[in-house]
């Protein structure tokens, strides 16, 4: 009743005020959380939750000792947190300064586009093995990559066959990295990935594979691989790892993985390795 009475005290003005700092700072609190999406801030944003539910069982359980425990472990944090969030927080302040704070950071693709998308892949991909090139592409879904990205080079270009096969031509910068697709754009090539842990995988997989894999660990992530030795193409996805793709299955493959769920009833069995 109080709270009621105090609201209804508020003329319209003030109303329409509170609203808008209330809706402002959830979206940039919304646009915050999409900016570490993806990122090893996320993980760090978890174990301060359970921190802080934790303080405040112990004051309501009163237990007197884990709560003096845990207000100095948050205190420790607060001082830290800028050190922790560094990349996350310089990020934030270059977009801001360029604009960009409020763009899309995930392109969403339309069922046309994305097939023009996987289109240009297979094209793209069949050429390298073809020649027996090395490359290794990696597709961003829901979760970003920008820590990935930040490695590499940027290029921000459409995706094409022509693109992707200059990219990985041996003897070029861009060739032992990995090239990384956001929407329909190649935005930065050269990046380094993080290797698998898995200690199952094949002797014959060399360092593009695992790290293929390895992004695929850690997010959603389709990943594209051939390999330089035998022009094999393969393909990653959630940890997992198809090879001995021909044109068909490699296009059915992405096309099950990629388009929406509704647009296709292709079934593929998976070759693991």
């Amino acid at each position: 009743m109080a709270v009621l009475r105090y609201v209804s005290s508020f003329g319209a003005v003030d109303i329409l005020r509170l609203v808008l700092d209330v809706t402002l700072v959830a979206f940039v609190i919304y646009r915050f959380m999409l900016l570490i999406r993806g990122t090893r801030a996320v993980q760090l944003i978890k174990g301060l939750v359970v921190l802080v539910v934790a303080a405040f069982l112990a004051k309501t359980l009163k237990l007197v000792t884990i709560g003096w425990i845990l207000s100095q472990i948050q205190l420790m944090i607060l001082v830290a947190l800028p050190v922790v969030f560094q990349p996350e927080l310089r990020r934030a302040l270059e977009r801001i300064g360029r604009g960009k704070f409020f763009a899309r950071p995930i392109a969403f693709l339309g069922v046309e586009d994305t097939s023009r998308l996987i289109n240009e892949l297979v094209r793209a991909i069949l050429v390298l093995a073809k020649n027996k090139t090395g490359a290794l592409v990696v597709i961003e879904r829901e979760t970003g990559l920008n820590d990935y990205i930040e490695t590499g080079i940027k290029l921000d270009g459409v995706v094409s066959t022509e693109l992707l096969v200059n990219i990985f031509t041996p003897n070029t910068p861009f060739h032992d990295g990995a090239s990384i697709i956001r929407g329909d754009r190649v935005v930065a090539a050269g990046c380094f990935l993080p290797l698998a842990d898995t200690p199952y995988l094949s002797k014959q997989l060399g360092s593009r594979h695992r790290a293929g894999l390895g992004i695929t660990e850690i997010s959603d992530a389709v990943v594209l691989m051939v390999s330089e030795e035998t022009g094999t193409i393969s393909v990653a996805e959630e940890g997992r790892l198809t090879r001995y793709l021909d044109e068909k299955n490699l296009k059915e493959l992405l096309e099950n993985l990629l388009l929406p769920k509704n647009n296709h009833a292709n079934h593929f069995w998976h070759w693991r390795s």
